[in-house]
C-alpha cells in the first residue's frame, strides 16, 4: 500500500495549564509509549514495553520524523517535491494559545473565567476549533506541496478528530478550497467524540452549555452543528424539523469507508471523569458516541488517556498500521438468522422475549494483543436483537461481527529491501491467520430487569472460535482460504498449517471464494450444534468478505 505523509492531531488539553504542558512536549504526546500490560496471573500489571506510535511507524514502515528545530519551518524552507512522502508530522495547533513562549496575554484564574465565560463560546485561553481546522488545511496543503504526495493520512486523538472533521466537512467546502476527498486518503481516530460528550450529571451538562469551561462546550452535540456544517457558525443550532446527526459523514464529502474509529471501553483507568461519564465509555467518551456511522471500528479495553490509554497502546497502533497499510480488508457477518417479528410488542409475554447477545474477540497470529473485543463485561456486546430490528422481517439480515485489515507479505519484503536487509522467505507460505471467537448468550428481560429463574450467569449457550488462514492462490491473482472451527481441530492449533490439517481428511479442502472484481466472498457454515439455538436456526452461517484494496483503487481510477 502507498505510504503517504502522516499528520497527527492531538486532543483536548483543557485550560492554560494543560495547554502549556502539551506545548512543552515536542510531539504533543504522540511519542509516548507504555510499559504496563494487564496480563499478570496475580492481577497486577506486568512490564511490557511498547515504544509508541511514532517510533513504531519509523521502525515498521521506514517513516522519517523530520524536525531540525521546527517542523513547520523545515517544510517552509524545503523545495517543492524535495521531502520524502513517508514522513511524520505533528500539527502543533495549541502553540498560539500557550503562555510558555510569551507573557500571559490576559489575567488568569477563576475571576477571569467567570467574567469571560459568557462570551467565550469556542475559545480556551486562545484556542478556536475552526481556526485550528483552517490551520490544519494549510498544513495539509503545505505537506502535499513539499512531498509531492497527492494525499495525506490524518491520525487524531479525541478532539483532534473533530478538528479533522471540521476541516474536511466545513473548511474544505469554502470557496477556493480543495475538497477533502482529494487531499485526505484516510482518517484514523482514537477515542474521538464524534457524537459529542454528555455527562451523566445534569448540572455539568448545563455548565458545559452555558459557560464552556476551558472551551469544553465544543463537545456539546448541538453545538457541533455550527463547526461541522458549511455556512453555519458556532452557536447555530439545527432548525426546527432539521434532521442532523453529528456522527453522519456525507459520502460525497468523504467516504466513511476511509475512516477508522478506535473505541475505548475501559472507564476505570482514566481518572475523575469516569465518575460523571459513567460506564459504557473510555472514561470520557461514551462507546456509542465514539464512531462515524459506516466507518470501520475496533473496540479495545483501553482508557481515553493515561498509562492504559488508547494512543500509547499497542492495540491502537496495530489497528492503525493495518488500516493505513494493510492490503486486504476483511469483514465478517452473521447471516441467515430467523426473521425478526415486526409486531413484537403484540406478542404474548413480549416483556420476556429473549435478548440475544454475542461476545466477540478478534486476534491475528503473531500479535501480543487482542485486535478488537466486544464483550458484555466491557459494556459493548454484539446486540443481535438490535441488529435484526434494523431490518424488520428480513430473514437474511447480516449482523456485523468483525472488521480488520491484513498486511501483504510483498509489502513486508519491500520494507526490508529499503532497510538494506535481505527479505525473509514468507512464513506459512504467505498465509495470514486471524481468529474470531464468539460466545452467544440468551437473556430474558422482565420490565426493566432480567429474569434469573433459569439463568446461568456467564455460561454461553454456544461458544467457539473460527480460525481462518488466508493466502494467495496458485495463480497469484486471487486468494485461497482455509477455515476451521477450533472445536473440530485435533491437537494444538498452532501446529496445524494450514488449520485444516487438524481436521479429518474429508474436511481439509480450501474454502471456496467467489470473486467479484476486487472482492472475494466466502460462506462458512456454523458447527451443527450451533443450529440448535433458536436465534440461529438452520440457515445461519458466516460470510467473509475480503477486499483487495490495491485492486479496488485501480478499478476506481479514471480511465486515461
Amino acid at each position: 500500500m502507498e505510504r503517504l505523509p502522516v499528520i497527527y492531531v492531538r486532543g483536548y488539553a483543557g485550560g492554560t495549564a494543560g495547554i502549556n504542558s502539551q506545548v512543552d512536549d515536542p510531539f504533543y504526546g504522540f511519542n509516548e509509549g507504555a510499559t504496563h500490560v494487564r496480563v499478570g496471573g496475580d492481577g497486577d500489571p506486568m512490564f511490557y514495553q511498547f515504544e509508541g506510535p511514532l517510533l513504531r511507524l519509523m521502525s515498521d514502515e521506514n517513516y522519517r520524523l523530520l524536525v531540525r528545530g521546527d517542523q513547520h519551518q523545515y517544510l517552509e524552507d524545503a523545495d517543492d517535491g524535495s521531502v520524502r512522502p513517508h514522513s511524520l508530522w505533528v500539527y502543533r495547533f495549541y502553540d498560539q494559545a500557550a503562555t510558555t513562549f510569551a507573557a500571559p496575554p490576559r489575567e488568569e484564574g477563576l475571576i477571569h473565567r467567570f467574567l469571560t465565560g459568557l462570551h467565550q463560546r469556542v475559545t480556551s485561553e486562545g484556542f478556536d476549533i475552526e481556526s485550528a481546522a483552517a490551520g490544519l488545511y494549510d498544513l495539509v496543503m503545505l505537506v502535499r506541496a513539499k512531498t509531492g504526495a497527492p494525499k495525506v493520512y490524518l491520525v487524531a486523538h479525541s478532539m483532534g478528530g473533530l478538528v479533522c472533521r471540521c476541516m474536511m466537512q466545513k473548511v474544505c467546502a469554502g470557496e477556493g478550497r480543495t475538497p477533502a476527498k482529494d487531499i485526505v486518503a484516510r482518517l484514523f481516530t482514537y477515542g474521538t467524540p464524534h457524537g459529542g460528550i454528555d455527562f451523566e450529571i445534569s448540572a455539568l451538562d448545563w455548565a458545559q452549555e452555558a459557560f464552556g469551561p476551558a472551551g469544553s462546550d465544543i463537545f456539546a452535540p448541538e453545538k457541533m452543528y455550527g463547526y461541522l456544517t458549511p455556512g453555519r457558525h458556532f452557536g447555530d443550532l439545527p432548525g426546527p424539523g432539521t434532521r442532523w446527526d453529528p456522527q453522519a459523514l456525507d459520502p460525497e464529502v468523504f467516504s466513511p469507508a476511509d475512516v477508522f474509529c478506535l473505541i475505548g471501553t475501559n472507564p476505570q483507568d482514566y481518572g475523575a471523569a469516569r465518575l460523571v461519564v459513567g460506564p459504557k465509555s473510555d472514561g470520557l467518551v461514551r462507546i456509542e458516541r465514539a464512531y462515524v456511522r459506516g466507518a470501520h471500528r475496533s473496540y479495545v479495553h483501553r482508557s481515553h488517556s493515561g498509562s492504559y490509554g488508547e494512543v500509547n497502546s499497542e492495540e491502537g497502533y496495530q489497528n492503525l498500521r493495518r488500516f493505513l497499510f494493510g492490503r486486504w480488508g476483511v469483514a465478517v457477518t452473521l447471516n441467515g438468522l430467523p426473521a425478526y417479528p415486526s409486531n413484537m410488542a403484540e406478542l404474548p409475554e413480549a416483556d420476556q422475549w429473549p435478548v440475544w447477545q454475542a461476545d466477540m474477540r478478534l486476534t491475528i497470529r503473531g500479535l501480543p494483543i487482542v485486535l478488537s473485543e466486544q464483550l458484555a463485561a466491557h459494556w459493548c456486546p454484539v446486540q443481535i436483537n438490535d441488529e435484526l430490528a434494523r431490518h424488520v422481517d428480513s430473514a437474511d439480515t447480516p449482523v456485523p461481527l468483525a472488521t480488520t485489515f491484513l498486511l501483504d507479505a510483498a509489502h513486508e519484503a519491500e520494507l526490508a529491501r529499503e532497510r538494506g536487509d535481505q527479505p525473509s522467505p514468507p512464513r506459512h507460505g504467505g498465509r495470514l491467520r486471524y481468529v474470531m471467537t464468539l460466545r452467544v448468550f440468551k437473556l430474558v428481560e422482565r420490565g426493566r430487569g432480567f429474569r434469573f429463574t433459569e439463568h446461568l450467569e456467564q455460561v454461553p449457550d454456544w461458544e467457539d472460535s473460527l480460525i481462518v488462514d488466508v493466502g494467495p492462490n496458485e495463480a497469484g491473482d486471487g486468494l485461497t482460504a482455509w477455515t476451521a472451527w477450533n472445536s473440530e481441530v485435533g491437537g494444538c492449533n498452532d501446529t496445524c498449517d494450514p488449520i485444516t490439517e487438524g481436521l479429518p481428511p474429508e474436511g481439509r479442502h480450501p474454502t471456496v471464494f467467489e470473486r467479484h472484481g476486487a472482492t472475494h466472498v466466502a460462506r462458512v457454515d456454523l458447527p451443527a450444534i450451533a443450529h440448535g439455538l433458536p436465534i440461529m436456526g438452520e440457515a445461519a452461517h458466516l460470510t467473509i468478505v475480503v477486499t483487495d484494496r490495491l485492486a479496488a483503487t485501480a478499478e476506481a481510477a479514471p480511465t486515461p
